[in-house]
């Protein structure tokens, strides 16, 4: 759907950068901008800021950046015109025609989806539906926590959905696109689930977007998931999560199963969540992070659960919730605990859950026999690593003594070794924290010498940089610049690319601001130009700035500048290496 600049153009006028980003990142104000946690990686130190003036957004942390549109698109996970139609219906405006394939697509599939769900729970209360209404119940489960759940039952016939569907006036192709059917060699279609009882997946909002179908006997396999689709992105959605938010509860349980969520939440326990079917991803780390101030590993006893629990303590390590294991003893999982035990014993299973430092030294301990030196010195090794880590320096000097009482070694001799390898870690932080000054563009206002051949490179790729920046902050630099730079001259491909559409769009009298270049340049883009913006924000270029960025792109011997193969990263460097020269 091609979305006219002047419908653009008056949105952009409507809607507010920091109102709608504030409805989802918590702000505070720093002088002429906004910053705060970015909602696109975990972080604990905001590295994440909004520019009015610009109407736009940059993360000097995972690079994310762009206009409102480009939000929009990356935290509803939308494409273009979409995003446009959810900034149009914010700000009250009427839709443009609606072209739009892939949204039609989209909307068709969640009706597609709906209408599954319904048709699935129909079957479960139909006559061929009482083996399906046996197993529930055999699971101990209520008609209450059935309807809640939406929990239903694919008949056990190759057709059944696919007509129900296509009576309703889908096409075979809208099915396809829905993952309900799948097409044969023969290229008969045919439905997915069969036979099954069905489980379906339900996004923040509440749209049915995915289903799992589990077998009702030993057959394998055990469970059939929906593949992603156009609604559906495993990594990015959790089971239960639409239901676990409305609780005021913010201890949050995370499952591997979707029984295990349903069993918790029909004993009251409604935070329960779990992944869909993938391992936890850290965008879902960043879901829970929202909701919860602590998240609860209830993982399976066995090897994998274990695996997969330790790799969940690592992505939540830099999120801002409380993290805790729970070890489920005489029982394979919640759900077989709770019905042997109750849920006032699982309540407090949960309040004794161990902390992520007790659970990791309680797994290096199990891997060593600490009767003997050897054991007791590689437990240590591993129980200073651990220790070395996000850990404040009570819980060090608590877990040191009893470290030292485990071992019979002296606690003074454990603090030592741990204070060897804080310095060891220290020193890798200050190297990280240097790298992240560069992303910050601490040297981006230097202005600078050529010096040696691939120096004078780097800076030529820094003016050309430089030249885009100003021409978007003050067009009027146009004649200026047009008389005597061309493309050719760009070393970087990209800003190239968007210096012929800045020339472009001028010639022909349109706007050059960052929000109406974002359809015609790819996202990495346009995350590009809000770094190189972003570094220059409080910078007022003059006239003798952009004469001496020009005289470095004319100076410049572009067939050998190229030929350094220059990089984002390696400009970035040079830039830190002048600051050192200068501080």
């Amino acid at each position: 759907m091609a979305i006219p600049q002047d419908y653009i153009t008056e949105l952009l006028e409507r809607s507010d950068v920091t109102d709608i980003i504030g409805s989802f990142v918590q702000l505070k104000r720093r002088g002429r901008t906004y910053t705060g946690l970015c909602p696109f990686h975990n972080e604990k130190t905001p590295s994440f800021v909004v520019y009015p003036e610009t109407q736009s957004f940059y993360c000097f942390g995972c690079g994310a950046g762009g206009d409102i549109i480009t939000f929009v698109k990356k935290i509803q996970n939308l494409d273009y015109v979409e995003a446009v139609k959810w900034l149009a219906a914010r700000a009250g405006m009427p839709l443009p025609e609606d072209r739009d394939d892939t949204g039609r697509l989209r909307s068709r599939v969640l009706a597609i989806n709906k209408e599954a769900a319904r048709f699935f729970f129909q079957q479960l209360n139909s006559e061929q539906g009482a083996a399906a209404r046996a197993y529930w119940r055999g699971r101990g489960l209520s008609d209450a926590t059935i309807r809640r759940f939406g929990l239903g039952y694919a008949p056990d016939g190759f057709h059944a959905l696919r007509d129900f569907l296509r009576g309703k006036g889908y096409t075979e192709e809208e099915l396809l696109a829905a993952a309900v059917v799948k097409r044969s060699e023969k290229g008969n279609t045919y439905d997915v689930f069969r036979n099954r009882v069905m489980i379906p997946i339900f996004d923040l909002r509440g749209n049915v977007i995915a289903f799992g179908g589990r077998n009702m006997g030993p057959e394998k396999p055990k469970y059939i998931n929906s593949p992603e689709t156009l609604v559906y992105k495993k990594g990015r959605n959790m089971f239960a999560a639409n239901l676990a938010k409305k609780s005021p509860e913010k201890r949050y349980i995370l499952c591997e199963g979707y029984l295990d969520v349903i069993s918790l939440h029909q004993a009251g326990f409604t935070t329960a969540v779990a992944g869909c079917g993938t391992a936890l991803t850290p965008e879902q780390v960043k879901l829970l992070s929202e909701y919860a101030d602590e998240v609860v590993l209830c993982y399976d006893a066995d090897e994998a659960g274990q695996k997969a629990a330790k790799r969940a303590i690592t992505l939540f390590s830099d999120a801002p919730v409380k993290i805790s294991v729970l070890t489920v003893n005489d029982a394979k999982d919640p759900d077989e605990y709770i019905k042997k035990f109750g849920a006032d014993r699982f309540s407090a299973l949960l309040d004794g859950s161990a902390g992520a430092i007790e659970y990791a030294l309680r797994g290096a301990r199990a891997k060593y026999d600490i009767s003997s030196l050897q054991g007791r010195l590689d437990y240590i090794k591993d129980a200073v690593e651990i220790l070395s880590g996000k850990v404040t320096a009570t819980e060090r000097d608590v877990y040191a003594g009893r470290l030292a009482q485990e071992t019979d070694i002296e606690k003074k001799a454990i603090v030592t070794q741990l204070e060897q390898r804080l310095k060891q870690r220290y020193r890798g932080e200050k190297k990280r924290r240097e790298q992240q000054l560069l992303k910050e563009g601490a040297g981006a206002r230097i202005k600078l010498p050529y010096g040696q051949n691939s120096g004078k490179a780097l800076g030529v790729a820094y003016a050309g940089q430089q030249l885009v920046a100003a021409l978007i902050k003050n067009p009027a630099f146009y004649e200026q610049v047009s008389a005597r730079l061309k493309p050719e001259q760009f070393l970087d491909e990209e800003m190239a690319g968007v210096y012929r559409l800045l020339c472009r769009r001028l010639e022909n009298g349109e706007s050059i601001e960052l929000a109406a270049l974002a359809a015609q340049v790819p996202e990495q883009t346009l995350a590009l130009l809000s770094r190189v913006l972003a570094q220059n924000y409080d910078m007022g270029f003059t006239p003798q700035d952009i004469e001496l960025y020009l005289r470095r792109m004319e100076e410049s011997d572009p067939a050998s500048a190229r030929a350094a193969q220059l990089s984002q990263d390696q400009l970035e460097e040079y830039l830190a290496a002048l600051r050192d020269q200068k501080s």
